[in-house]
């Protein structure tokens, strides 16, 4: 009797964690701000809309062009934000695609945006990373790194963690741009990093993956 009420309570306790945890996830975590979601996860728990008996009857909304091909975009307070290989980042609403702003780096911009605090983190073939004013695309601060971007920058705790062709990952400041710590692998590094748990994991073209205490 004794065994039967310990798993009951037991079973009671996993269907509360795992309900509160749900419920975190959908009223805490309800955009796409970075590259990766929440957890560096790529899905989206609090999408109720789309199912598998309405996924297939979706039609466009609106579409925008830029004249270069688009990155991956990220969708925030009703703003997406994408970059382009014509060396610009645009503000787009979400709701109709009209633009809000852009912002012209040095080159092509292959990296996927991050946004934190207010501010779009993102990085160019210039080699520079850009943090920009998410609300009007202001220049706040750049870090010039001596390779291109390609990685989309992840932004964790006040640090932006970004890779370079230069053979580098870099630990910036969010705040001020300064730099806090590289890692060199010897080659260049496109990977865009992941942060979960202390550790930050990228790829590098000497075919190593990494894990970096932070």
């Amino acid at each position: 009797m004794n065994a039967v009420r310990i798993l009951f309570l037991i079973l009671c306790g996993c269907l509360v964690s795992v309900a509160w945890g749900q419920q975190l996830a959908c009223t805490k975590y309800t955009f796409w701000a970075q590259f990766h979601n929440r957890n560096m996860e790529r899905w989206n728990p609090c999408e109720k809309a789309l199912k598998v008996q309405n996924v297939g009857s979706m039609v466009s909304k609106w579409s925008s062009t830029f004249g270069g091909g688009p990155s991956s975009p990220v969708v925030a307070n009703g703003v997406v934000y994408v970059g382009s290989l014509n060396d610009n980042v645009y503000a787009l609403r979400a709701s109709t695609g009209a633009l809000l702003w852009s912002y012209t780096t040095g080159n092509e911009v292959w990296s996927s945006p991050a946004i934190a605090n207010g501010v779009v983190y993102i990085g160019s073939t210039d080699g520079n990373v850009y943090a920009l004013k998410a609300s009007t695309g202001a220049k706040l601060w750049t870090y010039s790194t001596n390779g291109s971007v390609y990685s989309s920058p992840a932004v964790v705790d006040g640090v932006v963690y970004v890779s370079s062709a230069d053979y580098n990952l870099y630990a910036l400041n969010a705040s001020s741009g300064a730099k806090l710590w590289t890692y060199s692998t010897g080659v260049p590094v496109k990977s865009s990093p992941a942060v979960a748990n202390g550790v930050v994991y990228f790829g590098s073209l000497n075919d190593n993956v990494y894990a970096l205490e932070r």
